[in-house]
């Protein structure tokens, strides 16, 4: 029995002091919390105000588009504006300079018309001075014919002596050379201006053996520089038979120096002369003047297609206009 109590006080011992060392039964320890879990709510808000400002950067850039547009539809109007404005400018200033060119033409044609009174020489010939440049108020000497068909003609180009060469550059076609009372050419800027109003032009051939012919032909008038000084023809009469000029009309002037023909050939240098060039004549009035026994073997002389051929030159040639409505 006490070996008994004993025992059973050993194992109450023994249970006292396990239970002292452990008072409370062993529990599963508590979940940690991570990094993670702990910045969840702080994160929230750092989204949110990200979001806040996003959303007011695209408010900002919205705006921004919305005034850029806005300039760019005010400059487009202010654009198309200033294209209105200087398209009415350059209306009024055509209209200005058409209404310009129109008062010189008409002082032009007054002086002209105010010129017609000249003094007849023994010779039915005379010289007079044409006021052409109004603005300048220059005067040009011209040889007139006052007996042919009622007179009133002026002479602009003689050939008869040969003591002249044609064979000359633009500018020398343009300004004129020669003596009138010999062989000339009056200057194609001159027959331009005294051919701004409705004029006449007679073309006067003679051959070696005397015999006289003439072509003329209405609405003659030649154009300013910057068209080559074109020659324009309306209809054809006269005595030489074939219109040997026509083929040359609506053509530009060309010089030895500027060729403006219709040819691949540059045909002033190969017929010696300025003349509205085609592709090249029918008829070369300015080319090279030959002598009698010289006079029928040449291409590049003064010939008349219609008349004599190519390789005849003639031995005197005149061309001289007046205005459509001169009267005797």
């Amino acid at each position: 029995m006490p070996k008994k109590t004993l025992s059973a006080m050993a194992w109450l011992c023994i249970f006292i002091v396990a239970f002292v060392g452990h008072p409370v039964w062993p529990q599963k320890p508590p979940k940690r919390k991570t990094p993670a879990e702990l910045t969840v709510p702080a994160c929230c808000e750092e989204a949110k105000e990200l979001k806040a400002q996003i959303a007011n950067l695209s408010s900002l850039l919205s705006e921004l588009s919305q005034k850029q547009e806005r300039d760019w539809v005010s400059v487009v109007m202010q654009v198309m504006e200033l294209e209105s404005s200087s398209k009415r400018m350059e209306s009024r200033l055509t209209a200005a300079e058409s209404k310009f060119s129109e008062m010189n033409n008409q002082i032009d044609i007054m002086q002209l018309q105010a010129a017609q009174t000249v003094t007849q020489t023994s010779a039915g010939r005379c010289c007079l001075s044409w006021r052409v440049l109004s603005r300048a108020l220059s005067l040009l000497q011209v040889f007139c014919d006052m007996e042919t068909s009622g007179g009133g003609w002026t002479i602009i180009q003689r050939r008869k002596s040969g003591l002249v060469s044609f064979y000359r550059d633009w500018k020398q076609y343009k300004q004129g050379f020669g003596s009138i009372r010999g062989d000339f050419w009056l200057g194609n800027e001159h027959i331009h201006r005294l051919s701004r109003r409705p004029t006449r032009l007679r073309v006067e051939m003679e051959d070696w053996e005397g015999t006289k012919r003439h072509a003329e032909y209405s609405r003659f008038a030649l154009g300013n520089e910057l068209n080559s000084y074109r020659l324009f023809l309306g209809n054809y009469s006269g005595s030489v038979g074939n219109d040997a000029l026509s083929y040359h009309n609506n053509t530009a002037f060309s010089t030895k120096d500027k060729d403006n023909d219709n040819c691949l050939d540059k045909c002033a240098q190969l017929r010696k002369g300025g003349y509205w060039y085609n592709c090249c004549t029918d008829s070369n009035l300015n080319g090279v003047y030959y002598l009698l026994g010289e006079h029928n073997k040449h291409l590049d002389g003064i010939t008349w297609y219609g008349w004599h051929g190519s390789s005849y030159s003639l031995k005197r040639v005149e061309m001289k206009i007046r205005p459509e409505d001169f009267r005797p």
